[in-house]
């Protein structure tokens, strides 16, 4: 039986099995296009086109030559084409033409992980030996060895980094790396969308960090971007670079048929509306595909679940496998590790993958039929680049997106036009952000001074500077500021916080044998840190020891249990300056500056699979304060005399439940970016208010989109807890099941959108 019918019959069992057809609530048929392909550039080196040959490419697709096309004009450039179309022939070419033509030519790769760099450099080296190149590339990581650095500083053409490592061990030392930085002729960035919020704020300034060395050295780089499928490719290539961008989306890339299936587990309590485990019915769903030899990948949302899920899939199926085996790959596996695996489904030999979003990113794993995901991603980008790990080349595929119970994943489920039809999501970032920037400053003058008159990128930042000179962090003299301090400060700043105190995370498992394992900024350690806490890191649990908040250390040591742990977050928040605001009805919305005051006050242990509640303790620390941005929306006094004191305060409870799943949506950003709170008496009015806020010091903009966009959320709130069919509220609305709570919720958000009266 071929494979093309063996997909096929599946999907015919799919379509009649009442155990699976029942649950499927859209299933949507995305037919394959031809490849569009054109010859040769006639200035192509005649190297590089035989390297080509060699390996079969005798044509580029359209997307491909006209990228090389604008790169070789001396234009900036973001290449926007669905997951496996080529997109790392669009920076190779153009910059293997130049080295092929100059040998003292430099280019910078820059890949958002480890691994990802790994690979292209894989990719990278086969296409130099190929076309028989005097070309030298090489990684510069955390691994690469202390010997092989000093070779790649001074004679690498190709140096393939991540920008945590340009901005702690490259640019600080621009003084070994004269020759590289006075020829550096390309900066290459690939997978551009992974640079938003904060990480990409940082990212961003570490740009304009690295153009004023190249600036100093007598060099200005091109830059040749890719990326995803995003709402504004170009305008994020354009705050990330500060330069002007030509959009490349003219994607010439075959693709087969893709066979696209929403899917919600059955409802096992009608009267909760709770639904079977996402995780279970995905473990089914793979296990259908992977019995049938069908090469298969399963996304699960968190490292715990990849592992519970390939223990459940190995038991299943070894039987019927042979010698082909299923993989986990997440986070904590060696390179040579996640090496070996990526060859594996390559080349057939491993017929399953569970993974984490880490092989989201273009890592090359071949041709895989069939992909389903264990709850909805969390943004659309994301879903589609997951999705298009099934089918990379050629012939049908399947993906399935299995729905959790959560309010998102319900929303998408029963709004498969927000997914099909609307535009990806906009990727934000905020590089004037001022706890980010005031960090980049120090690291930019610590490599160079600044001169009066200086700006940082198209930011002003006299008063900045003024200000570290007074903190005794700069020295003016003779019109120019220096670094005055003993410290090196960009080995204390982390691109991915924007909290300066980040907590040091230490295992101290074995005795004499502590070591780092990672770190989380003040904020989040409140809930994750505490002592008892199970901490979850590369697909491991380690319960909390101790919790040293003043000198900002957690000692954890690995354990075995079944179980997690969440803790409850006591908020109160106060207004300090409201910006912007605008009337709606009887209500206000409006956004500003807010103070956050945030203090732990009780775990719960949850037992994993079943999410019982199997115990809790208290939780014994000092109180943090939060520094940001919010919206939110203010209910007239009418409300509380309408509805009464308590019915109010049930009201926003469920309301705020429902935004802080919805509102992600709209800013393109994690739930865990963006918090949601309700006050039945909000401090500065007095008045019954929902603020949302950015869980960032100063804020990183994405309130604001949200005070923009405030009628579009409520409405689709408004959607989401009306067609959900339980009673009175559950897990997928507004979170409570008390009688009522999910009435007052809708009513306080007609009256919102003007579609009813208070009653009196």
């Amino acid at each position: 039986m071929d494979r093309k019918k063996q997909i096929g019959e599946i999907l015919e069992q799919l379509k009649t099995d009442e155990r699976f057809a029942s649950n499927i609530a859209h299933w949507r048929t995305i037919p394959g296009r031809e490849a569009k392909s054109v010859p040769f550039p006639e200035s192509l080196d005649r190297r590089i086109r035989e390297g080509l040959e060699k390996k079969g490419i005798r044509s580029l697709y359209t997307h491909q030559e006209t990228a090389f096309r604008h790169v070789m004009a001396g234009k900036n450039i973001v290449v926007v084409t669905p997951t496996a179309s080529g997109k790392s022939m669009c920076y190779h070419l153009p910059v293997l033409q130049t080295l092929a033509a100059d040998p003292q030519a430099r280019a910078l790769y820059l890949f958002p992980t480890k691994a990802l760099a790994q690979d292209q450099k894989s990719e990278l080296l086969e296409l130099i030996d190929g076309m028989g190149l005097a070309i030298k590339s090489e990684t510069y990581d955390g691994d690469t060895p202390a010997q092989i650095r000093q070779n790649v500083r001074k004679a690498g053409n190709i140096v393939i980094t991540n920008p945590d490592m340009l901005h702690s061990a490259i640019l600080p030392h621009h003084t070994k790396w004269v020759s590289f930085f006075e020829h550096l002729k390309y900066v290459v960035m690939d997978e551009l969308h992974t640079y938003r919020g904060v990480f990409g704020s940082h990212v961003a300034n570490v740009i304009r960090r690295l153009k004023r060395i190249c600036a100093f050295y007598g060099s200005r780089p091109q830059f040749v971007c890719t990326s995803a499928t995003i709402a504004n490719p170009q305008e994020l290539a354009e705050r990330l670079t500060e330069e002007d961008v030509v959009l490349v989306d003219n994607n010439g890339a075959p693709s087969g048929t893709k066979h696209f299936l929403f899917y919600n587990p059955p409802v096992v309590n009608r009267q909760l509306n709770i639904r079977r485990s996402a995780t279970l019915e995905a473990r089914d769903l793979s296990a259908l595909f992977l019995a049938n030899g069908i090469q298969t990948i399963l996304f699960a949302r968190s490292r715990v679940r990849v592992e519970i899920l390939l223990t459940y899939l190995q038991e299943l199926i070894k039987k019927k496998l042979g010698p082909k085996t299923i993989q986990g790959y997440r986070g904590g596996y060696l390179p040579s590790q996640r090496r070996a695996i990526e060859r594996g489904l390559r080349n057939g030999e491993i017929i399953g993958v569970v993974s984490t979003n880490a092989l989201e990113l273009g890592v090359d794993i071949g041709q895989l039929q069939a992909c389903v995901m264990a709850g909805y991603p969390g943004s659309v980008a994301s879903t589609w680049q997951q999705a298009g790990r099934a089918g990379r080349r050629q012939g049908e595929s399947v993906v399935i997106m299995v729905g959790s119970s959560s309010p998102l994943d319900q929303y998408i489920l029963s709004h498969p036009e927000y997914f099909f039809e609307r535009s990806p999501e906009t990727a934000r970032i905020n590089p004037d952000n001022l706890i980010i920037l005031v960090d980049h400053l120090k690291c930019a003058a610590y490599e160079l001074p600044f001169a009066e008159g200086d700006r940082f990128g198209r930011a002003e930042i006299t008063e900045i500077l003024e200000f570290l000179t007074e903190e005794q962090i700069l020295h003016c003299a003779r019109g120019k500021w220096h670094w005055m301090n003993d410290s090196f400060p960009a080995h204390n700043i982390s691109l991915r916080s924007a909290s300066q105190e980040n907590v040091v995370i230490i295992d101290i498992s074995e005795r004499g044998n502590e070591r780092v394992i990672g770190e989380m900024d003040r904020f989040s350690s409140l809930t994750l840190l505490h002592e008892e806490a199970i901490y979850l890191h590369q697909g491991r649990q380690y319960q909390v020891e101790k919790l040293d908040y003043a000198e900002k250390k957690a000692y954890v040591r690995e354990v075995q249990v079944d179980y997690y742990t969440d803790a409850n977050l006591a908020v109160q928040l106060k207004v300090l300056e409201e910006e912007q605001s605008r009337e709606q009805g009887q209500c206000a919305f409006a956004c500003g500056e807010v103070s956050v005051h945030a203090m732990a006050t009780i775990f719960k242990k949850i037992k994993f699979e079943t999410h019982e509640n199997i115990g809790s303790g208290p939780i014994h620390l000092p109180e943090e304060e939060l520094h940001t941005t919010a919206a939110w929306i203010s209910f007239s006094e009418a409300m509380l005399d309408s509805l009464g004191a308590e019915d109010t305060e049930r009201g926003l409870v469920g309301l705020a439940h429902v935004l802080q799943h919805v509102a992600p949506l709209f800013v393109m950003c994690d739930p865990m970016d963006l918090h949601v709170i309700a006050q039945r008496k909000a401090v500065h009015s007095g008045l019954p208010t929902i603020f949302l806020y950015d869980r960032y010091p100063g804020g990183i903009g994405l309130s604001e989109q949200v005070y923009q966009d405030m009628e579009t959320i409520l409405s689709q709130a408004e959607q989401l807890i009306a067609s959900c069919p339980c009673e009175s509220g559950c897990p997928s609305c507004v979170g409570a099941s008390e009688d009522g709570s999910k009435e007052l919720a809708l009513t306080l958000l007609r009256v919102t959108l003007g579609r009813e009266s208070y009653v009196s």
